[in-house]
């Protein structure tokens, strides 16, 4: 249930609404992804259903791993009302490719660290196959 007072949202409902903290929500305002919003006369920050809506996209596209200058392209389409699914499609892509490549060095370390851990005794020995590996010049 959303819980707001006559001029809007405060901050602390829309952190809880959005799962976004607080202080990420004031860190998007200075980089200006979301935008400043109104104040209560006693200086609140009062925000509306549209600045809702903007963080959960910023909240979801990040959780997807968007950089930040990527939700930025993203937003200026909207903001500017001229966003192509063609243009998003790219961005999507690229990053998308990015994703794959991390996910092919995740890979690689994972048999890395596997090889390193199979060499190992787990004893008490003074000499550790792992610690060897990692110090070893390539």
């Amino acid at each position: 249930m959303t819980i707001t007072n006559p001029r809007g949202y405060l901050i602390g409902v829309l952190s809880a609404e959005t799962g976004v903290k607080i202080e990420t929500i004031r860190y998007y305002e200075r980089v200006g992804l979301m935008p400043e919003p109104s104040r209560s006369p006693g200086g609140n920050r009062q925000y509306d259903h549209d600045q809702l809506k903007r963080l959960a996209f910023i909240r979801r596209s990040r959780d997807l791993g968007f950089r930040l200058d990527e939700i930025r392209a993203l937003l200026g389409m909207v903001d500017a009302q001229d966003i192509s699914c063609g243009d998003v499609h790219a961005l999507t892509m690229q990053h998308l490719s990015a994703v794959r490549e991390k996910i092919a060095r995740l890979r690689q370390m994972e048999r890395v660290l596997a090889e390193m851990a199979e060499h190992c005794a787990r004893g008490d020995v003074p000499s550790c196959p792992i610690v060897d590996a990692l110090f070893a010049d390539r």
